[in-house]
C-alpha cells in the first residue's frame, strides 16, 4: 500500500508556508473577524447536515460535500499540493489530476464528517499567520470520543474566504500530501501519470468503503 492508499487529506485527514509560484488569483489582505465569521459558518452548516437525522449517511456526506466544494478553494491546494510536477504534466494530465483531486479531497472529508451525528463544533482563538491568511482554531467534539482540534488556514481568494490549509495536530495536511504526491511522482521516474493512476485506486478503495 502506497502514502496516498494510507493517508486521506484530514488524516490526509487533512494540513493544509507560502503560496508564492502558483498561478491562482491574487489574494487580498485576510481580515479576521471576516475570517472566523466564514469558519463559525461553515462549520455550523456542516454541523446541522451532520446531524440531519432526516437523511441517511450518503445523503449526509453529499451534503457535507457541497458546503466543502463552496468552502474550499480546490483548485488553488491541487495546485499547491502537485507543486513543481505541474509544469510537467500535459494539459490532459492537469485536467485530470484536479478532477481527481477534488474527487479525493471531498471524499476524504466528507466520509469523516458525514458519518458521525452528535457532532458539536466549537469557534478557538484566530490569528493573523501572514498578510494573506488567518488560522482559525476550532474545536470538534463527537459522541463516545476525545474532542479533537482543528486550525483552518483562510485567505481571500477572489473577494470571498476560503479555506486553504487544515492543521490537525499540528501538521498541515497541505504539507503533508504535497510530499506525498511528489515521493509517488519521484518513485516513478517523474511520472504525473503514476500519480493519476495511484489516486484513481485511492478513490475506487473509499468508493467501495462507502458502497457506492
Amino acid at each position: 500500500m502506497n502514502a496516498i492508499e494510507r493517508r486521506g487529506l484530514i488524516g490526509a485527514a487533512l494540513t493544509l508556508t507560502a503560496i508564492a509560484g502558483l498561478a491562482r488569483p491574487a489574494l487580498a489582505q485576510a481580515d479576521i473577524g471576516r475570517a472566523a465569521n466564514f469558519i463559525q459558518t461553515t462549520g455550523q452548516e456542516m454541523v446541522a447536515a451532520v446531524n440531519d437525522q432526516s437523511r441517511d449517511v450518503a445523503a449526509r456526506r453529499q451534503r457535507v460535500a457541497a458546503i466543502l466544494r463552496r468552502a474550499v478553494d480546490v483548485d488553488g491546494v491541487g495546485r499547491f499540493i502537485i507543486g513543481r510536477w505541474w509544469r510537467q504534466a500535459s494539459a490532459q494530465e492537469q485536467q485530470e489530476y484536479q478532477k481527481l483531486f477534488e474527487e479525493t479531497l471531498i471524499r476524504n472529508l466528507s466520509s469523516r464528517f458525514g458519518e458521525y451525528q452528535g457532532v458539536r463544533f466549537s469557534l478557538g482563538r484566530s490569528q493573523q499567520r501572514t498578510e494573506d491568511d488567518v488560522l482559525v482554531n476550532t474545536v470538534i467534539e463527537r459522541p463516545n470520543m476525545a474532542p479533537f482540534s482543528l486550525d483552518w488556514r483562510v485567505a481571500e481568494i477572489g473577494g470571498q474566504p476560503k479555506i486553504v490549509d487544515v492543521i490537525a495536530e499540528g501538521t498541515s495536511l497541505r504539507l503533508t500530501q504535497r510530499s506525498e504526491y511528489s515521493s509517488v511522482i519521484q518513485r516513478n521516474n517523474g511520472s504525473v501519470g503514476a500519480l493519476l493512476q495511484a489516486m484513481r485506486g485511492q478513490i475506487q478503495q473509499m468508493a467501495a468503503r462507502e458502497g457506492r
